[in-house]
């Protein structure tokens, strides 16, 4: 009981924000963005998992109110909040979201600008990021792009998906630490400032475990990413801080600050990785120990503390050791998305 309760307050703290809205308001719901797309994302789930009509009905209207308005510009971070649309539809079957979806697949698929090797470049609203692969864009449009295959029966769509898992993996996963750096360019060839971001490595933690689970189990490639993934967590695990259970901003790095929204993204992979079978049992009580960590930072208010502003690509590690900390719309969300993996783990 205890842990639904948390979660009311932090859910209830991100739908009672509003703060004049703005491109750069991370908090508020009022915009369409990626900090809000993953707070619909585990909205969504969170519907799933207890099919409470009022968590339904606050979806339903955040899509409404923004299909009204018309959306944004494309790019990778404003394709976040497809995914939870696009389920969405898979659930209802409402008309209304389907050609939003088709469109802004096809644009995915046809428009969306490529680096070498035909990789998502990560394009956002206020820089073109040239021939850069994040990390970050697997969980804002690449899970997107294979659940809308799925859902309107376009296996291009889902072959793609999977071609850019391959391929992030390929450039970003470190063999030598089994850990992700936060970007690599085809311009000169390399990692920037060879960071281990913890958000970044959380968004494959969160968003691996689920694409996983989409994927049918004799698929070639559900085995790679999860051998990949299996190694990924064993090194957080490694890494996890001993006194809280957190994780640090920069993985490796202890003079970093703990970051809030990493640890719930990585606690919800560990939970759901060993509710699934696919960890040793060893790894649940990581899991635990990041997820009371990570309680410990919410307010009575249901604030989520500790959460590192939005983060854009680092030329040197101090870069990340500088990212200020606020409430933001992906904190409440990851947290939200990581106590229901508790409720549905016990």
């Amino acid at each position: 009981m205890v842990y639904q309760e948390i979660a009311q307050r932090v859910m209830s703290k991100l739908v009672s924000t509003h703060q004049g809205g703005g491109e750069n308001d991370h908090l508020t719901l009022d915009t369409w963005e990626w900090p809000q797309g993953v707070a619909m994302y585990a909205m969504f789930k969170v519907w799933l998992a207890n099919g409470d009509p009022q968590t339904l009905l606050e979806i339903k209207n955040w899509y409404a109110i923004h299909l009204q308005k018309g959306l944004p510009k494309r790019n990778i971070n404003t394709t976040a909040p497809m995914l939870a649309m696009t389920l969405l539809y898979e659930a209802t079957h409402d008309p209304q979201y389907e050609k939003p979806i088709e469109e802004w697949a096809q644009w995915v698929m046809d428009s969306l600008p490529r680096t070498e090797e035909r990789g998502f470049q990560h394009i956002t609203t206020h820089d073109e990021n040239h021939n850069q692969l994040w990390d970050d864009t697997l969980y804002m449009t690449v899970l997107f792009l294979y659940r809308a295959g799925v859902a309107l029966h376009q296996p291009a769509w889902c072959d793609e998906a999977k071609y850019q898992f391959l391929l992030h993996i390929k450039y970003l996963h470190c063999p030598g630490n089994g850990l992700w750096y936060h970007g690599f360019t085809f311009d000169g060839r390399h990692h920037f400032g060879g960071a281990f971001w913890a958000r970044g490595n959380s968004w494959f933690t969160a968003g691996a475990i689920d694409f996983v689970e989409w994927l049918e189990k004799d698929d070639c490639i559900r085995r790679l990413v999860t051998a990949t993934w299996q190694e990924h967590c064993a090194a957080l695990v490694r890494l996890q801080d001993p006194q809280t259970g957190l994780w640090h901003t920069l993985l490796d790095q202890e003079d970093s600050y703990l970051e809030t929204s990493a640890s719930a993204a990585i606690s919800y992979g560990l939970l759901k990785g060993v509710r699934l079978g696919l960890l040793p049992k060893e790894a649940q009580a990581a899991a635990e120990r990041g997820l009371n960590g990570v309680l410990g930072q919410v307010q009575p208010d249901g604030t989520v503390d500790g959460v590192s502003y939005g983060t854009p690509m680092g030329k040197d590690l101090d870069f990340y050791r500088q990212i200020p900390l606020c409430p933001t719309a992906y904190g409440q969300g990851l947290v939200f998305l990581m106590l229901t993996e508790k409720l549905a783990n016990r």
